[in-house]
């Protein structure tokens, strides 16, 4: 709520304006006086009635006594052109803001990291019923997954420590993504697969200028753990070292991040193949236009073969910070257990980030 002396403060300007059109109106031809209330700024139309009431002000010496309001318009107006670019040129970029890399930023921060969203359904062209059939004959039944099924996930960043220009942090990441057989009450409802991804990892700004508008606003490095928290025959996990670069060029955000996994012993490794369908680079990009966000990412092992591309598009707010979602995805690996399953899905839902 306003205070009553800002709001008698911001009342003050109107009032003046009203009082001096008011003596004026007795001795101003009603010609004179649709000039000054035709000019838009508040500061010259009251040099504007000033002038017709013989009242001199400072304001008023400034103005010329010839121009019309037309022509005091014309002359604004040129410089609020000239100002456009230069305004958004000094806007804060989208990396610096989503990665708080601005020296004003909070120094300890939490903030958005991958996408989050909620996919009221997700419909897939082919189910993957393989992993769950030693499972099934175990129970003595039938695996029934529903060709239709919700997804949502959960992302978020933590900043540890930073110096004092924040160019330099150390960032802890958490991202959750859920298959959820909602509508597949034969089978009670259940998550079908959930992928914990913690990471920990450090980040420089680099704010190179690349030329042609383009920017090295990020550098990345860090370790990521990837798992769906199963026992026997359902486990899938891994670990990676990585290493990632963002640039940017005005509302178009490119990033590439390349990563090597840590080997592990024949006996504890789950999928010894992964590498064969997710490769080892992921190479994506946001762009935003009038609120819309459009967001594409690529990866795979190209001498392999395989890989996986998905579109994401997020639109302006609808309700609150929600915005409407829409997700293709086509080919391997859209969760852990999937990793070796090509499959093209779609889903519908809602969006609170866009992945920046």
């Amino acid at each position: 709520m306003l205070s009553p002396r800002r709001s008698v403060a911001g009342l003050a300007p109107f009032v003046s304006i009203i009082a001096i059109a008011w003596s004026a109106s007795a001795s101003a031809a009603p010609e004179a006086l649709a000039e000054c209330h035709a000019i838009g700024d508040p500061t010259q139309r009251l040099a504007c009635y000033d002038r017709l009431t013989g009242r001199a002000t400072r304001a008023a010496a400034p103005m010329d006594a010839s121009a019309t309001p037309d022509a005091t318009a014309a002359g604004r107006s040129a410089p609020a052109r000239a100002a456009a670019p230069a305004a958004a040129r000094n806007a804060p970029s989208m990396i610096d803001t989503g990665w708080s890399l601005l020296p004003d930023s909070p120094r300890y921060d939490i903030r958005f990291y991958n996408p989050n969203y909620l996919l009221f359904g997700r419909y897939t062209n082919d189910v993957n019923r393989a992993p769950y059939q030693a499972l099934a004959q175990l129970a003595g039944e039938d695996v029934d997954l529903d060709k239709v099924e919700a997804k949502f996930q959960l992302s978020f960043k933590a900043r540890l420590w930073t110096t004092d220009d924040r160019r330099w942090s150390l960032w802890a990441a958490y991202t959750q993504q859920n298959q959820w057989q909602v509508y597949n009450d034969d089978l009670s409802r259940p998550f079908r697969e959930t992928n914990y991804m913690p990471e920990l990892f450090v980040t420089y700004a680099p704010k190179l200028d690349l030329g042609g508008g383009f920017r090295l606003g990020l550098l990345n490095a860090g370790f990521n753990h990837q798992s769906n928290g199963r026992t026997d025959t359902l486990s899938r996990s891994w670990n990676r070292l990585f290493a990632e670069a963002g640039i940017e060029n005005g509302n178009l955000a490119l990033f590439g991040r390349l990563w090597w996994r840590i080997p592990e012993s024949d006996d504890k490794d789950d999928n010894p193949d992964i590498t064969d369908y997710y490769g080892y680079v992921n190479v994506s990009a946001l762009y935003r236009w009038q609120g819309h966000s459009f967001l594409a990412s690529a990866r795979g092992n190209v001498a392999k073969g395989k890989g996986a591309f998905e579109f994401g598009w997020t639109s302006p707010p609808i309700f609150g910070p929600l915005r409407g979602y829409v997700q293709v995805f086509t080919g391997y690996g859209e969760s852990m257990i999937d990793y070796n399953w090509n499959q093209t899905t779609i889903g519908a839902g809602v969006a609170l980030s866009d992945g920046l």
